[in-house]
């Protein structure tokens, strides 16, 4: 249990700066027996993969499995982190600078790739500080650049050595150092480090009383010196208050100890030849390891499935640096760049940059007739699809832009020809958006068409309905009609059958339900017309009776056919009879239609005459005067029911002149749409009322209906 006696407190800070994201990672584990630090810098610009977090992940998944301070498994652990870089560097190349501490709470070991810096402070001052493995490092080495000028050297970032290099890499392990009570270990990335001068790191160390306040201090320089552009920074502090203090060394145990282990050997005697031949099995797994490795290389080449081949080729030459062997290492490392060019091809495809990929294709063409598995047709041809693809890339932009512009017809039109190109270019997940556009492309126009359909059906239905108003039936049943076909093709079943009630509705005022009273009517339409005929002629000696008073000519003449007034009696009681002639200055008859019969007779009427002024009509039953034989033109027009029963079979001989004045209820009488045929139907059947003024009667004829008498009278003309 060396943690629960030592005394190690730990804090750290890691911010993105002025940049969008964070690309530093720092994490750390304490175990019972030993604990790890790591800190990393991502150097790549990957918007999906974060490889400073996949570096620091599985360095301490490989230390918790195993944990150890041998400088091997560290090597070991750094060089998995570096392969599992590689192999997600499919779209972009991963990269990060890395710094490890293992320490076991007295001693520690730490290992570095690029520029990731360890600081150790003992007493005040600085007793380490880690080397990077930087151009500015190797001139500072070679004694051709200043101490002073390391933090701000402009090749400070050009690195020899970094995690996700292509070619060989190389981390630096160191021995095992001891630790001391109150030592401070601090891991800094670059954004802390050229921000922060040693002396600013002294004088904050000196300041703070634990790692919280340290890292914050650091913090607090780094943005005080006010950059326009400030890098990802991330500062851990360790604080070694307490080491573990272990028991000392019995000196006479561990020499015994070597004793019997000489003693072993030398009896064993072939030790070291069994460790040789172990030594020599491995070597030629790793040789078989290479060579298997390679062939499955060349195998996923000539597939065309590069990414698997920078994989098997990246494992071959891992194994050929084991066996030293030169030759196929250099091979190898060919074979890897030109798998590694054509996969990060097909990455820019995929991420839009075409130019990025035609560059990086044209690289491994100029290199692929050097080994065999790579084939110069399918690099042109995937140069050819490069371009392809970025040409349909414009034809989609131009689809977009119609359909932002509403032109959905237009943009349907250069949706299909993109997909056409997809297709031929293989290009499958260009095809499937450009689907995507078409679907949502026809799926606007078939709502304008629907929408379009809708509006004319609705505005059909309201000139039915304006048709329906003005009882013009057969018009509006043509309109809903109409109008439920196109509800029908868009399938609005609702408004459907409501069209199909709106249809029915004008049908039946169309088309009303005969009743089982229409025969009678028709019956007594028909005596009532006849009856009128035979009131309606006049006998000669009338007629120059009336010629001599007014000196006007016959009156026209209200006649009624039978037929015609029983034809429109569908009423129950439909009576109707035809008027007769009237003398000018006479009372004209008119015929009157009992019940309700709607039509009371075709009756036309004729220009009474111009009588002039002349005579004048005798008294009546009343005394009153007969009128202007003047004004008898339209005489006996009247058929109204009970203006025309005043007119032609008035009460009172007074009102005689009065049936010639009524120009228009004739043709009222006519259409009987209007007729007050009850008045007619009450009014009982009249002898000549006028007779006792001593008037010239005229013609009277009667008939009678089951509903109701209808009389005619002639007038009196005086």
């Amino acid at each position: 249990m060396r943690k629960e006696n030592s005394d190690f407190k730990t804090a750290f800070v890691s911010e993105a700066g002025s940049h969008f994201d964070n690309r530093d990672y720092f994490a750390f584990v304490e175990l019972d027996d030993m604990a790890c630090y790591v800190v990393a810098d991502g150097l790549d610009l990957d918007k999906e993969v974060r490889s400073a977090q996949m570096a620091v992940e599985v360095i301490l998944e490989s230390f918790m499995e195993k944990p150890s301070m041998s400088r091997r498994k560290i090597r070991q652990d750094l060089e998995a982190a570096h392969e599992w870089l590689k192999f997600e560097s499919r779209r972009v190349r991963l990269k990060a600078s890395v710094l490890v501490v293992v320490t076991d709470y007295t001693r520690m070991v730490w290992a570095t790739c690029g520029n990731a810096r360890l600081y150790q402070f003992r007493g005040g001052r600085v007793n380490l500080r880690s080397k990077d493995q930087s151009l500015t490092q190797l001139m500072l080495d070679q004694g051709r650049l200043a101490e002073d000028r390391n933090h701000n050297h402009e090749e400070r970032g050009n690195l020899l050595n970094y995690m996700g290099r292509p070619d060989r890499f190389e981390p630096y392990v160191s021995d095992k150092m001891p630790l001391s009570d109150g030592d401070v270990l601090l891991l800094a990335t670059q954004g802390v480090w050229e921000q922060v001068d040693l002396p600013e790191m002294l004088d904050a160390l000196a300041e703070a009383s634990d790692p919280e306040s340290l890292t914050d201090t650091l913090e607090e320089v780094v943005l005080s010196k006010q950059q326009k552009s400030v890098n990802n920074y991330t500062a851990a502090a360790v604080y070694v208050n307490k080491t573990f203090t272990e028991k000392p060394k019995n000196i006479k145990k561990w020499i015994l100890r070597g004793a019997m282990l000489l003693l072993t050997l030398a009896i064993a005697g072939g030790g070291v030849w069994y460790v040789k031949a172990k030594q020599a099995e491995k070597l030629a797994q790793t040789a078989v390891l290479m060579v298997e490795s390679e062939e499955d290389g060349d195998r996923y080449a000539s597939a065309g499935d590069y990414a698997k081949a920078l994989k098997s080729y990246s494992e071959a030459k891992n194994a050929a640096s084991k066996l030293k062997d030169k030759l196929h290492f250099q091979l190898l490392r060919g074979k890897q760049q030109v798998a590694q060019f054509l996969s990060d091809g097909d990455g820019y495809v995929q991420d839009g940059s075409y130019d990025m990929a035609v560059d990086s294709y044209n690289d491994a063409l100029k290199q692929a007739d050097k080994y065999k598995p790579f084939k110069a047709e399918d690099i042109k041809a995937r140069i050819e699809r490069a371009g392809a693809i970025e040409a349909l890339s414009g034809v989609i932009k131009e689809g977009d832009k119609l359909f932002q512009e509403q032109d959905y017809n237009g943009a349907l039109a250069v949706f299909q020809k993109a997909k056409k190109a997809a297709i031929e270019a293989e290009y499958e997940s260009g095809q499937k958006k450009v689907e995507e556009k078409i679907e949502q492309t026809q799926a606007k126009i078939d709502n304008i068409y629907k929408e379009t359909r809708t509006l004319k059906a609705d505005n059909l239905e309201k000139k039915g309905d304006r048709s329906l108003a003005a009882m013009d039936y057969a018009a509006a049943i043509e309109s809903y009609k109409l109008a439920q076909e196109i509800y029908q093709e868009i399938d609005k079943l609702e408004r459907v059958l409501a069209m199909e009630r709106k249809i029915s509705q004008a049908d039946e005022k169309l088309n009303p339900a005969v009743p089982a009273a229409g025969s009678a009517g028709e019956s007594a339409g028909a005596t009532a017309g006849a009856g009128g005929s035979a009131a309606g002629n006049l006998n000669q000696q009338q007629q120059a009776a009336a010629d001599s008073a007014g000196g006007g000519q016959a009156g026209g003449s209200q006649q009624a056919s039978g037929a015609a007034a029983g034809s429109s009696a569908k009423e129950p009681s439909g009576i109707s009879s035809g008027g007769g002639e009237t003398t000018a200055g006479g009372t004209g008859t008119a015929g009157t239609t009992s019940g309700n019969g709607k039509a009371g007779g075709n009756g036309g009427s004729k220009a009474g005459g111009n009588s002039g002024e002349g005579g004048t009509s005798g008294k009546g039953g009343n005394d009153t005067t007969g009128g202007n034989g003047g004004n008898g033109t339209n005489g006996g027009n009247d058929g109204n029911g009970s203006a025309g029963g005043n007119a032609g079979a008035g009460k009172t001989s007074e009102n005689a002149g009065d049936g010639g004045n009524k120009p228009d209820t004739g043709a009222k009488a006519g259409n009987g749409a209007d007729s007050k045929a009850n008045e007619s139907a009450d009014a009982k059947s009249n002898t000549d009322a006028d007779a006792e003024a001593g008037s010239a009667n005229g013609g009277a004829a009667s008939g009678t209906s089951p509903a109701g008498p209808s009389s005619s009278k002639g007038g009196n003309a005086s």
